[in-house]
C-alpha cells in the first residue's frame, strides 16, 4: 500500500508539472461574533490563500491532500485528507466561575465533487489537540454564479455537532456551577445550519475584491445553554486578494 501511495504521488507532481498553476494570494480583516454572554466578538487580520494543482490545496484557511479523485473538463472528484482551524471557545475571565474553552485544530477525512458549477464537500474532523475530543461532520452544496464581472458563491451547510463537541463549548461543568452561578448543562448532539456566499468582484485581470458573508444557526441543544444568549453566529472577511500563473 505505502508503494502505490508513493506513485500516486509521483503520478500527480508530474501531471502538475505539465501544466501551469493558479495561486490566489490575500490579506483582510475576519470578523465573527459570540454567542455567549458578555464575551466580545472575534476580530483577526486573516491571510487568503487559494491553491489546487490536483495534489495539494489551500482554500482560505483550510489545507488538504489529496489521495484518490479525478479531473476532467466537465466535472472533478476527490478524496483527501485535510485540516483547518476552529475558532470557538472563549478566555477564562470572559465568562465569570468558567474555565477556559480554548480554539483548536481540526484533521480529518473530505470528500468533494464538481459538476460544471454545482459542487458538493463532506467532511469528517476530528479535534486533533484534544480540546473536545471528538468528531463532527459537515457537507456543504453550493452553486457559482456569474453576473457580468461580479461572481457569486453562495452555499448551505449542515454539520453534525456530537454531543463532546457541544459539551465543551456549550456546557457547564459540574464543578463550575458554584463559581459560575450558572445550573450544571449537558448538551446533547445537535445540527448546526449554515448559509454563506463569497462575492468576488475584479479590478484588474490580477486584483479583485473579495468578501465572505456567513450565518450559523445554532441547535436547540446549544441555545438551551445558560450561557448561550444569542441563537446565531455571524461570521465575514473583507480582502484585497491577487491571482497569478506560475
Amino acid at each position: 500500500m505505502r508503494y502505490i501511495l508513493i506513485l500516486l504521488l509521483f503520478l500527480n507532481l508530474n501531471a502538475a508539472e505539465e501544466e501551469k498553476q493558479k495561486l490566489t494570494i490575500g490579506f483582510g480583516p475576519y470578523i465573527q461574533t459570540q454567542p455567549y454572554e458578555n464575551v466580545d466578538d472575534i476580530l483577526l487580520p486573516s491571510p487568503v490563500i487559494f491553491y489546487d494543482d490536483g495534489l495539494f490545496y489551500i482554500r482560505w484557511s483550510r489545507a488538504g491532500i489529496y489521495f484518490l479523485g479525478d479531473k476532467q473538463d466537465n466535472y472533478a472528484w476527490g478524496f483527501s485528507l485535510t485540516t483547518q482551524p476552529r475558532t470557538y471557545g472563549y478566555e477564562k475571565d470572559e465568562i465569570k466561575g468558567m474555565d477556559e474553552r480554548e480554539t483548536t485544530w481540526e484533521g480529518g477525512l473530505a470528500f468533494s465533487a464538481k459538476i460544471d458549477k454545482a459542487y458538493i464537500e463532506i467532511m469528517a474532523l476530528t479535534d486533533v489537540m484534544d480540546r473536545y475530543d471528538s468528531w463532527i461532520l459537515k457537507t456543504e452544496a453550493g452553486y457559482d454564479f456569474e453576473f457580468g464581472k461580479l461572481s457569486l458563491y453562495p452555499s448551505l451547510i449542515l454539520i453534525y455537532q456530537s454531543s463532546d463537541f457541544s459539551n465543551y463549548y456549550y456546557g457547564v461543568k459540574q464543578s463550575e456551577e458554584s463559581t459560575s452561578g450558572f445550573t450544571q448543562y449537558t448538551p446533547n448532539n445537535g445540527f448546526l445550519l449554515g448559509a454563506q456566499t463569497y462575492i468576488k468582484y475584479p479590478f484588474t485581470n490580477e486584483l479583485s475584491a473579495l468578501i465572505n458573508i456567513r450565518a450559523d444557526k445554532l441547535s436547540k441543544e446549544v441555545t438551551d445553554s445558560p450561557i448561550v444568549t444569542e441563537d446565531y453566529i455571524y461570521s465575514g472577511l473583507v480582502s484585497l486578494i491577487y491571482t497569478f500563473e506560475y
